[in-house]
């Protein structure tokens, strides 16, 4: 299976193919809005609006599996993002990262950058770096800042 092969749910519930991306530098993040690391999304939004223009996504999948850190409905979570941290890049239905029930989209990345960091996310804000063509280029901490990340993003856009 390669990463256009995966179809992920938008937030009102329709289903949509990664191929949609295809040819984009993307930035696959699991994310919550009661987190300490939640304050990331003015940076992810920086980097959107640094690069957005070259070809880069920021594709936002709420999680809920980490201490109940995502509460509410999408709406709800989407109505926070855009009012508190001005997100204006997609941001999808909430979603597993980890279990039985995890998205095929999570079981995907985990399989091609489980590396040091083991298979299993261990938190909100774990980031992957994916390249024009499909291929998972670096996976990155929780504690990875999006200012850290910018370089490896600017690399992956040329």
């Amino acid at each position: 299976m390669a990463l256009y092969d995966i179809s992920v749910k938008q937030r009102d519930g329709k289903e949509i193919s990664l191929k949609e991306y295809e040819g984009k530098v993307l930035l696959i993040v699991n994310t919550a809005t009661g987190c300490g690391f939640t304050p990331q999304y003015k940076g992810l939004q920086e980097l959107y609006n640094k690069y957005k223009d070259q070809g880069f996504e920021i594709l936002d999948f709420p999680c809920n599996q980490f201490l109940n850190q995502a509460p509410g409905t999408d709406e709800e979570i989407h109505t926070f993002c855009t009012g508190r941290f001005g997100i204006t890049f997609p941001q999808f239905a909430k979603i597993k990262v980890n279990g039985k029930d995890e998205s095929p989209l999570y079981t995907f990345l985990k399989a091609e950058q489980g590396g040091a960091m083991g298979s299993r996310i261990k938190w909100n804000f774990t980031k992957f770096l994916v390249g024009k063509d499909g291929t998972v280029l670096r996976r990155f901490a929780p504690t990875d800042t999006p200012e850290q990340i910018d370089a490896h993003i600017e690399a992956a856009l040329k």
